[in-house]
C-alpha cells in the first residue's frame, strides 16, 4: 500500500528498540492530529446545518484568527452578510445577536482549521530536527501537510459559492469537494499511524475474498459519505421523511426526471436521497458480514464487534434524523457516525491488507555485537 513504512533491516537490537519507540511516538502524534480533524468534520456539518458558513465574508488566513474585538468591527461585518442573498431570503431582519450566533460557530471553524496545522507542523519540525522521522517519511508528511493547507483553500472555494445572486447555501458539488479532500487527508494519516505503530500484519492467515470484502467495505463506506455530502448539500433530507418507503414507493417515482440522466445522481433531490439509502443499506450488509466473517478468523473479537456496532448504529442514526426531518444535533451526531464508521473500517483494511513492516525484507541474523548500526536516531 502506497502509505505503509518499512523497517531497517540491518539494524541492532537496540537500534530497532528505539526505531519503535520513535515509530510509536510519531503514530501517537498523528493519531491526535487525525481527532482533531475528525473533530473539524463535525463542526462543519454544524455549521452547514444551522447556516453560518457563509457568515464571514472574508478570507484572511491570518488575521482570520482574531475575532472582532470592538462594537464597530462587529457592525461592520454584519454590514457585510446583510448583502448576501442567505440574509435577504432567509434570515432578514434576525439583528446583530443572531449574527453573532452563526459567526461564532464559523469563526470557531475556521479556528479549528488553523489550530490543526499548527498542531501538525510544530511537531514535525521537532520530530525532524531531533532525528526521530526516518527520512523516507518526510516527503510524505509533508504533502499531507500541503494538502491541509489546501483544505483550506477549497473551503473558501465552497463558501464563496454562497455568496452567488440567489444562492442561499454553497455549492453541493464545492460541499463535496471539500468533504472528499478532508477524507483523504485524514484516511492517508490514520493509515500512516497504522503502519507505524503495527509491526506485523496481524490478519495475514485471511483469505484473498475476506481481503477483497474489506476492500469492498472500504468503497461502499466512502460511497456513501460522498452520496451523504450530496444529501446535505441539496438539503435532500428534508423530504421523502419516511423509512422504508418514499411516499409510498420503494424507488421514487421522480428518480429519473431530469436529462441529462446523470443529473439525477447529483441534483435531484429524490435521487440523491434514494442513492445515499440504498449505498447505506449495502454498507451495512457488507460491514456486518465482515464483522461476522472476522469473528470467526480474521479479526480480533474486539475489532469485529466494534465494526458491527458502528456500522449498526449509524445507521439507526441515519433513520432517525430522516423520520425526525434532520434535527440538528442528531444530524451532527449522524455526520461524527459516518467519520467513526470510515475509520473502523480503515483500521480493519489495514489489519488485512497493510503491509508487514520488515517482513520483505528479512531482518540481519548477525550477532547485535557484530550488526552494521545504523545509529540510534531515524535521520
Amino acid at each position: 500500500m502506497p502509505f505503509d513504512v518499512h523497517d531497517f533491516p540491518e539494524a541492532s537490537r537496540l537500534d530497532r528498540a528505539a526505531t519503535r519507540r520513535s515509530r510509536r511516538a510519531v503514530a501517537v502524534w498523528l493519531f491526535c492530529v487525525a481527532a482533531m480533524i475528525m473533530v473539524m468534520i463535525v463542526l462543519g456539518g454544524a455549521t452547514r446545518l444551522t447556516g453560518s458558513g457563509l457568515s464571514i465574508m472574508e478570507w484572511a488566513p491570518l488575521m482570520g484568527a482574531l475575532p472582532p474585538m470592538s462594537d464597530a468591527e462587529w457592525h461592520r461585518l454584519f454590514a457585510l452578510y446583510q448583502n448576501i442573498p442567505q440574509y435577504s431570503l432567509v434570515n432578514e431582519g434576525f439583528g446583530l445577536a443572531g449574527f453573532k450566533q452563526i459567526f461564532w460557530l464559523e469563526w470557531t471553524h475556521r479556528l479549528w482549521g488553523r489550530l490543526i496545522g499548527l498542531a501538525f507542523i510544530a511537531p514535525l519540525i521537532w520530530f525532524w530536527a531531533t532525528a526521530r522521522i526516518e527520512r523516507s517519511l518526510v516527503p510524505r508528511l509533508l504533502l499531507l501537510f500541503f494538502l491541509g493547507g489546501l483544505q483550506g483553500a477549497v473551503g473558501w472555494f465552497m463558501v464563496a459559492s454562497g455568496f452567488f445572486p440567489d444562492s442561499t447555501a454553497v455549492s453541493p458539488y464545492r460541499l463535496v469537494v471539500h468533504l472528499v479532500l478532508a477524507l483523504i487527508l485524514y484516511g492517508a494519516i490514520i493509515w500512516t499511524g497504522l503502519s507505524l505503530l503495527r509491526p506485523v500484519r496481524l490478519g495475514a492467515r485471511a483469505g484473498l475474498p475476506v481481503r477483497l470484502l474489506a476492500v469492498a467495505c472500504l468503497c461502499l463506506t466512502a460511497l456513501t459519505i460522498i452520496a451523504g455530502g450530496f444529501v446535505a448539500g441539496t438539503h435532500a433530507g428534508l423530504i421523502y421523511n419516511s423509512f422504508p418507503l418514499m411516499d409510498g414507493h420503494l424507488v421514487p417515482v421522480s428518480y429519473a426526471d431530469l436529462r441529462p440522466l446523470l443529473r439525477n445522481l447529483t441534483e435531484n433531490v429524490a435521487a440523491v436521497q434514494f442513492d445515499h439509502r440504498l449505498l447505506a443499506t449495502l454498507t451495512l450488509l457488507a460491514v456486518t458480514i465482515l464483522a461476522i466473517t472476522g469473528l470467526r478468523r480474521a479479526f480480533p473479537k474486539p475489532l469485529a464487534l466494534a465494526l458491527a456496532a458502528a456500522v449498526c448504529g449509524q445507521y439507526a442514526l441515519g433513520v432517525a434524523t430522516l423520520l425526525l426531518v434532520v434535527p440538528v444535533p442528531l444530524a451532527t451526531a449522524h455526520q461524527a457516525g459516518a467519520v467513526l464508521v470510515l475509520t473502523v473500517v480503515l483500521v480493519a483494511v489495514h489489519h488485512l491488507t497493510g503491509r508487514r513492516i520488515g517482513a520483505t525484507t528479512p531482518v540481519s541474523r548477525q550477532p547485535a555485537d557484530t550488526a552494521v548500526s545504523q545509529g540510534p536516531t531515524l535521520r
